[in-house]
């Protein structure tokens, strides 16, 4: 609670100056860079040496929050994730490249959550840092989707909690008059659309990378605390895993050998003809 009685002191004191408050909502996932394999006697992915790092799609969601941050003065960035004590060293990272406070959800079963659970855990974290902080969160980040599961489901079930609205696959956003102006990719191309805040985005990849902490930022990040909050009654799931299993290896294909395009052309075609895929 010291840590929130801190806060509580400095924001009263900067309670009219920070204009605009973004909520980024982060996973800790296995460094999606390494292929994971299954671990034949327990049926779970071979998880041991594989390093833990922040969801992708919700790095892309932190540097677009940020950069929203610095283009609008007087604003401020929160991360929160729910998870273990382990999630504290993905928090310190997001401090690291640009947020100002982070929040850790203890929850040891974390991974036990579906998304709907997860979004009631969320919806109670970011009430408990309104009510500890006194502030009102504007715009919720987050990824799109994560990188273990990639449901894309626990943005837009986290809107309905909190009944606001919510626009997926964003690429863009800024913010006018209590207005958020949103570019959102599509199959087509691209809808510009605006909401009311407070509101939820989640993010797509954007045409720009996550920064990279500097030792400097590393150093400040190491020094700034992670408040803790309680998970208190863990909802429950609906979803069930029954199995996990690899996909099936893509088989190699086929290289046409012909003296002539045409002899290319009636190999090719003959080919999709023994396949009946025409």
């Amino acid at each position: 609670m010291d840590i929130f009685e801190n806060r509580r002191n400095t924001n009263k004191k900067m309670q009219e100056k920070i204009i605009m408050e973004i909520l980024v909502c982060i996973k800790q996932v296995p460094d999606d860079s390494v292929e994971i394999s299954l671990d034949e006697a327990t049926g779970k992915p071979a998880l041991d040496g594989v390093t833990p790092v922040v969801n992708a799609f919700d790095t892309y969601a932190e540097e677009m929050a940020v950069r929203l941050k610095e283009a609008v003065a007087e604003s401020e960035v929160t991360v929160v994730s729910i998870g273990d004590d382990s999630v504290k060293n993905s928090l310190k990272n997001c401090l690291a490249v640009g947020a100002d406070h982070a929040y850790l959800v203890k929850c040891d079963e974390a991974e036990k959550l579906d998304g709907a659970a997860v979004a009631k855990v969320l919806a109670k974290a970011k009430a408990d840092i309104e009510a500890a902080e006194g502030k009102t969160f504007d715009l919720i980040f987050c990824g799109k989707e994560s990188t273990d599961y990639a449901a894309s489901q626990t943005g837009l079930l986290l809107a309905a909690e909190l009944n606001v609205p919510a626009v997926a696959n964003v690429v863009a956003v800024e913010t006018a008059d209590g207005t958020a102006k949103i570019r959102q990719e599509t199959e087509t191309g691209y809808n510009e659309v605006e909401a009311s805040m407070p509101c939820v985005v989640t993010i797509q990849k954007p045409n720009y990378d996550p920064r990279y902490p500097t030792i400097k930022s590393k150093m400040a990040a190491r020094k700034k605390p992670i408040g803790e909050l309680e998970v208190g009654e863990i909802p429950e799931s609906s979803m069930e895993v029954v199995k996990v299993y690899a996909p099936a290896k893509r088989q190699a294909g086929v290289k046409i050998k012909a003296e002539s395009p045409e002899e290319s052309v009636a190999q090719a075609m003959k080919l999709i003809a023994d396949a009946k895929v025409l």
